[in-house]
């Protein structure tokens, strides 16, 4: 197998891996085992490997698939009562992930050396967010116990400072959060969504404003359609959330109008004749947002001309992730 090693093989068989991992959404214990093989089989003279690695790593489906990874992970450990710090499999993906995050800088730098992960991240981070899940868990079993067992609880609705700064100083914690909010918001857990939504207002160099974490979260919202008709839940996502970063990057303008084309026969009347005016475009503003703005105003006007009828269900708007790029982080 040493030749298996040289640089010429050790990329391909990487990639092979790795596809194989993507196309299953998962990276198991077997394929684990041999992509660190690949990275741990890279000597000295042959450093240079770890540039192709990590730009292979920093494509947004391999990203997709390392972050699903390590939540579905910390499921697992959740349910075998073990901490983040004992797991190798864990260790690889924020590895990996670490990687394809750094694979710009080392580019740039030309300086091929694995970037040192931040222990916190293992001993604070993972076991706050492990934290949440279970928070989730203990509500929903409290919930299904009889009446007569029952005990008022209320919902936590509140984070921990540590855990909010680590989403805006830790690239990697702020990865696996916001794939953590996706993951809930797939799952319709209105809850847990609204105590999180917050705290990602504020993210390492704006990642939950990037185009590919707003057309998945947009997506997974239209998964909740029916909470749209409370002007409360609608405060929370448009105005607590959406509105208030309008002036940061034209493609938020974007991913509401395109979700609101979606559900905007599900939002509460009064919220959507509110939005309607906050998202007006001005001046300043591209063709693609006057364009969608334009399409939402015919379609409330037809709304507004036909009489009211049963609606259909809006299926969930499960669009393919973008090929893109992943931007050097400044």
């Amino acid at each position: 197998k040493q030749y298996l090693m040289c640089p010429i093989f050790v990329v391909p068989q990487f990639t092979w891996c790795l596809d194989a991992c993507i196309r299953e959404k998962f990276v198991d214990a077997k394929r684990a085992r041999e992509l660190q093989g690949f990275l741990d089989g890279v000597k000295k003279g042959q450093e240079q490997v770890l540039g192709d690695l990590s730009m292979i790593l920093c494509d947004p489906f391999a990203i997709n698939t390392l972050a699903l990874s390590t939540i579905r992970n910390l499921q697992e450990l959740i349910s075998q009562e073990n901490l983040p710090r004992d797991n190798h499999e864990l260790h690889l993906l924020l590895r990996m992930l670490s990687l394809g995050h750094g694979a710009w800088d080392m580019i740039d730098s030309q300086v091929f050396k694995e970037p040192k992960l931040d222990s916190e991240l293992i001993t604070k981070f993972l076991p706050l967010l492990m934290s949440l899940v279970v928070d989730d868990y203990t509500f929903n079993v409290e919930h299904k116990l009889p009446t007569e067992e029952k005990v008022p609880v209320m919902y936590p609705n509140t984070l921990p400072d540590v855990f909010t700064k680590f989403l805006q100083e830790n690239r990697i914690a702020c990865e696996i959060g916001l794939y953590y909010l996706l993951h809930i918001t797939k799952q319709r857990n209105k809850n847990s969504l609204l105590r999180l939504l917050p705290a990602i207002k504020e993210t390492y160099n704006d990642t939950a404003f990037t185009d590919i974490f707003l057309h998945l979260f947009t997506s997974n919202l239209t998964l909740l359609s029916e909470e749209f008709g409370s002007e409360e839940f609608c405060t929370h996502i448009f105005d607590g959330f959406f509105i208030n970063a309008l002036t940061k990057k034209e493609n938020i303008h974007r991913h509401i109008l395109r979700l609101l084309l979606h559900l905007h026969h599900k939002v509460a009347p009064s919220k959507l004749e509110s939005l309607q005016k906050a998202l007006e475009p001005t001046k300043t503003n591209g063709e693609a947002v006057k364009e969608l703005y334009n399409q939402l105003s015919e379609k409330l006007q037809q709304k507004k001309a036909s009489p009211p009828a049963a609606e259909p269900e809006p299926a969930a708007m499960d669009l393919p992730l973008y090929s893109v790029p992943t931007p050097p982080v400044v």
